[in-house]
């Protein structure tokens, strides 16, 4: 799960893409996908265009975008850290920013040997399958998230490698002979306060499932329950990473410090990224 802010949010669900009976051009494309407020109506239209399987198809997609769906809901995939991400309608979409989590987590995993990789809050797998990307492949992963719309889309993500998706709340979903023994733990928990749900993009709000976003009163719900039970499932020297908001990195800290973890706090201003690392003494 990740924290909700789309490079493109249309703003009006009032346009509608012109007669399907023609083709687009690519003039077309772009001028009905600014007219609903797609800041970068010029890439999308390439992507719908490459995507697309031919006209009526192209027209289909194309009035899904600007009726507000988010456009990897729409083209059916998401690119994340050089990988080409299946994205299912209903589930959540991998953020760019996410990427940071994954340079983090790699550079925080122990330099040899077989590693033992869990991402818990999979949504679509993308964390999992890009961490085990930039490892070479040099890893067991595990992953695991409440959602079966998401288990389904990440067991396709991950097949390839031979990850494992495990449907379930949290640790509950993980097999108990992991316990003990991970070296690296990414749990990109929703940190989005309940209060602030309604001041998402209508793209998020809408289209992408309500647990995947809410972190609770404070957005720190999940944070608190994950910090709770980690240790235990970590190997000695086994690091936790989390994705949090700027203002929630000093509270998120300490309740990571708090459950007795040694933790750095990191920043990509680029991204607009924040992690938390949590090592195990």
């Amino acid at each position: 799960m990740h924290h909700p802010t789309h490079s493109t949010t249309p703003a009006s669900h009032s346009s509608r893409p012109s007669d399907p009976s023609r083709p687009f051009s690519p003039d077309d494309l772009v001028e009905q996908l600014r007219a609903a407020g797609c800041v970068f109506a010029e890439d999308e239209a390439r992507l719908l265009c490459e995507t697309a399987g031919g006209p009526a198809q192209l027209w289909e997609m194309t009035a899904r975008r600007v009726a507000g769906h988010p456009l990897e809901h729409v083209l059916g995939w998401a690119q994340f850290a050089g990988l080409r991400i299946a994205v299912d309608p209903g589930v959540f979409v991998p953020r760019r920013r996410t990427e940071f989590l994954v340079r983090c987590a790699a550079a925080s995993a122990p330099a040899e040997g077989t590693l033992v990789l869990v991402d818990l809050c999979c949504g679509t797998g993308a964390v999992g399958a890009a961490l085990l990307a930039a490892l070479g492949g040099r890893g067991e992963l595990h992953a695991a998230d409440l959602d079966p719309a998401a288990v389904r889309c990440a067991r396709r993500n991950l097949a390839d490698n031979g990850g494992h998706v495990h449907e379930g709340d949290l640790f509950t979903a993980l097999p108990d002979r992991l316990r003990g023994r991970i070296d690296v733990l990414t749990a990109n928990v929703p940190y989005v306060p309940t209060a602030d749900i309604p001041l998402l993009p209508p793209e998020a709000r809408e289209h992408e499932p309500r647990p995947a976003l809410d972190g609770g009163p404070d957005g720190l719900a999940l944070l608190r329950r994950v910090a709770a039970e980690a240790a235990g499932w970590l190997a000695p020297g086994g690091v936790l990473l989390t994705e949090t908001s700027s203002h929630q990195a000093e509270p998120a800290a300490g309740i990571l410090s708090a459950a007795g973890f040694a933790v750095t706090v990191t920043t990509d201003p680029e991204l607009w990224a924040t992690t938390l690392t949590a090592r195990r003494p």
